[in-house]
């Protein structure tokens, strides 16, 4: 049974500590987000850990999927576009937070969209399912990208 669910298991635990350690280096500068001035539809901090935790979770068993279909010639290339947009991903966060670039951060954020969107065309060739897991992902990340432009532009 353990064999079944170990890279289940894995992929979701190394999604998670890229979304964790990301929050762990930013966690000195997360009360910036309270005093920009935000856009309508900005919603309360609370909600971003909650939602981020369950796209790093979604991410980690899409990923395992694409994993088990090892004999898909694909498998590595759109492995890699998920492991690249990972780390484009951990990096926003330093990049808005820390750094407080508000418009490199949009940009930034438009390349994640971007690789997301290629990480779904490249799943969706190995096993659909895998694919349509990341939508909310690509969903989240056009609220953000707006979120992140109207920071840039307000403040």
């Amino acid at each position: 049974m353990w064999k079944k669910w170990k890279p289940y298991i894995i992929s979701i635990l190394i999604a998670l500590a890229v979304g964790g350690l990301a929050a762990f280096l930013t966690r000195g500068n997360m009360n910036v987000y309270d005093t920009l001035n935000r856009p309508p539809l900005a919603p309360p901090a609370i909600l971003f850990p909650i939602v981020w935790g369950i796209l790093y979770v979604l991410m980690g068993i899409s990923a395992a999927m694409i994993y088990e279909e090892r004999y898909e010639q694909e498998v590595t290339g759109a492995l890699v576009v998920y492991g690249l947009q990972l780390v484009v991903n951990f990096f926003w966060s330093l990049i808005f937070f820390n750094m407080q670039a508000y418009l490199f951060a949009t940009v930034w954020l438009a390349l994640l969209w971007v690789l997301v969107l290629w990480m779904i065309v490249r799943f969706y060739k190995i096993k659909p399912i895998a694919a349509y897991l990341q939508i909310p992902y690509l969903v989240w990340l056009t609220f953000a990208f707006y979120l992140s432009l109207m920071v840039f532009l307000l403040n």
